[in-house]
């Protein structure tokens, strides 16, 4: 008997006022040690795992969603954008100029810089984050230098490296090579010739972006060996142009395949609030590295949300996920896809903006083929700035902004909606996205079969057993996928832009919670062998897919803490290449709760040291 085939309507015919939310649970086991290696084991058997595969796909719908249903639009084989608006009281940055050049627009979006908001005798009574411009402060101020400043640091990652069990933040880090560059950045500011607002900033790379001398291991133990990096990713490069100070390596959950951040290559990353918690990943170091103090800003990669948005959120920093294309990914291990980019994690919008603006600019050919709109920045010291976000419109699709692990997270972000319409006027208006369920099956496919592809040529260099187990259950998934079922995952993709795209019609900015739960507790278990809970990842991926699948801007904004005092972010979704107003937005955001940021139990004050 023929199974009966589910056929959807067009997508401009769905009556969207009829659309019914429904909840999302994913169903798959949770494992660690042996009995996530026998798992791994059947997964990786020619007849046993694609049974095991077979069953997960039923019984999460992915099957029916992709091999006995009809969906009648065209395949969207990476995201197309219908032309935008320009938008308002920004600044063109012009990305054909140097870093630098770009840097300095940037600096002109910025309120007056005022040295006695941070340069207080009484830090602790108000905590607050050491921003960039402070950095500068106190190096053209002659209280510090970057040669001093790296000295902490060294101090700093020494020590993690040394705890019991291993909690490395760096996979690949020269002491020395810091050294010589803070010495050189020192001696520009001793001759007064700095090259620019980022000089003397340590930053810390994601290990799947090139940054010469180190490898690029991609958190494996072995993937360096068959591909040698011989010079800066573009976005590095630009970046090193302006001064910064390349600190080294972040670790990260292994080929980015993981939301939590668990290697047991080099040892888990902790969470600086609450060091029996995961990070979030697959940034996990980078984003550890800039709440704990130790760098100011980061850059990583975001394919799946969990990537730079996650690790922010669960990590009470910022993370700004860009516009597909916007940043060349020329030199990162992710260059080919289409739902990944590179980003820049930071403990303030302000910092975030400035890296943007200095590593931002599209390649070449994305130029052509996605002709995006300009490269801006907010103009934040306009006096238009608060009639600009009193324009604003918020678009809340509450039954699935609701749909979160505990009310914590929901009720503090909807407390930080409604602050934004008090103290701002901006309207809040309800919305509804449909086929919810179909993006997270799209986008799975999607970043599955590319993450697969790029790892091909490399297969009969090194076998796929000396990965760790959670990233062998992952590919054994992706190898599951046929070249029909990413078409359709693509004609899917086609059908959840329209949706998105009309939504904009009546929004400029879609909120959620940036994650459905607050950072999980590490099983002592999963140190050694890993772990893999599809549950927990379904909470922590929940709101945070269109901006990878429909390659759309999002920024998390930290908004304040859940009752055990983990850190909780607001997501902001903007239009194709509005990055300038979201950051304008999440700049507003993070005013309104200044007074209420909480210094993490692991934090280093490099700057001013006591």
């Amino acid at each position: 008997m023929s199974r009966k085939k589910r056929v959807m309507l067009p997508v401009a015919e769905v009556d969207i006022s009829n659309i019914k939310y429904t909840p999302q649970h994913i169903q798959a086991p949770h494992l660690t040690g042996f009995g996530f290696m026998l798992f791994t084991w059947l997964m990786e058997a020619p007849l046993i795992g694609s049974l095991i595969t077979s069953f997960l796909k039923h019984k999460n719908g992915v099957t029916e969603m992709l091999r006995n249903t009809v969906i009648p639009e065209r395949p969207m084989f990476r995201p197309e954008f219908p032309p935008q608006d320009p938008e308002t009281g920004v600044v063109v940055l012009d990305e054909d100029r140097h870093p630098i050049a770009r840097l300095e627009a940037a600096m002109e979006c910025l309120p007056l810089y005022d040295p006695s908001r941070h340069w207080n005798p009484d830090r602790s009574s108000n905590f607050l984050y050491w921003t960039i411009r402070d950095y500068a402060h106190a190096y053209r101020s002659d209280i510090t230098t970057p040669l001093i400043v790296a000295e902490r640091i060294i101090s700093a990652v020494d020590e993690f490296n040394g705890k019991k069990p291993p909690v490395p933040l760096l996979i690949s880090f020269n002491a020395d090579e810091v050294r010589k560059q803070a010495a050189d950045s020192t001696e520009r500011f001793r001759a007064g010739n700095p090259l620019s607002i980022i000089d003397g900033v340590f930053i810390a790379i994601k290990d799947d972006i090139d940054c010469y001398p180190h490898p690029t291991k991609g958190a494996t133990t072995w993937f360096h060996e068959v591909r040698t990096v011989k010079q800066d990713a573009v976005c590095v490069s630009r970046l090193r142009s302006c001064g910064v100070i390349l600190v080294g390596k972040a670790n990260m959950h292994e080929l980015g395949l993981g939301t939590t951040g668990n290697n047991p290559n080099y040892g888990t990353a902790r969470n600086p609030y609450s060091f029996e918690r995961y990070t979030g990943g697959s940034s996990s170091g980078p984003a550890a590295l800039v709440a704990s103090g130790i760098c100011s800003a980061a850059v990583g990669t975001d394919g799946g949300g969990c990537s730079v948005r996650i690790p922010s959120s669960l990590c009470g920093i910022v993370g700004l996920k860009t516009t597909f294309a916007r940043t060349d990914m020329t030199g990162s291990l992710c260059d080919c896809g289409t739902v990944e980019v590179v980003s820049p994690l930071a403990a303030t919008v302000e910092d975030a903006m400035l890296v943007y603006a200095a590593m931002a600019g599209s390649s070449r050919a994305d130029r052509i083929s996605l002709n995006p709109s300009p490269l801006c920045c907010p103009n934040l010291s306009s006096s238009n700035n608060l009639n600009i976000l009193q324009s604003v419109r918020l678009g809340k699709y509450t039954e699935w902004f609701n749909d979160v692990s505990n009310n914590d997270i929901s009720n503090k972000c909807e407390d930080a909606v409604n602050l934004l319409s008090a103290n701002f006027g901006c309207q809040i208006i309800e919305i509804t996205l449909p086929e919810l369920e179909e993006m997270r099956t799209a986008h799975v496919v999607s970043i599955g079969s590319e993450s697969l592809c790029g790892l091909n040529a490399y297969r009969g260099e090194r076998k796929y057993s000396e990965l760790t187990l959670d990233t062998r259950t992952s590919l054994a998934l992706f190898r599951s996928f046929s070249a029909a079922d990413y078409v359709a995952a693509q004609r899917l993709r086609r059908r959840i832009m329209y949706y998105y795209m009309e939504a904009f019609k009546k929004v400029d900015i879609i909120v959620t919670p940036t994650t459905g739960i607050t950072a999980p507790k590490i099983p002592l278990s999963s140190l050694q062998y890993g772990e893999s809970n599809y549950e927990t990842s379904g909470y922590l991926m929940r709101f945070i897919l269109a901006g990878n699948l429909l390659g759309l801007p999002a920024i998390s904004v930290p908004i304040g803490y859940d009752k055990q005092g983990l850190p909780i972010g607001l997501q902001l979704i903007g239009r194709p290449w509005s990055e300038a107003s979201i950051l304008r937005v999440a700049f507003a955001v993070e005013e309104l709760y200044l007074g209420h940021r909480k210094r993490p139990s692991q934090f280093y004050d490099v700057l001013q040291a006591t």
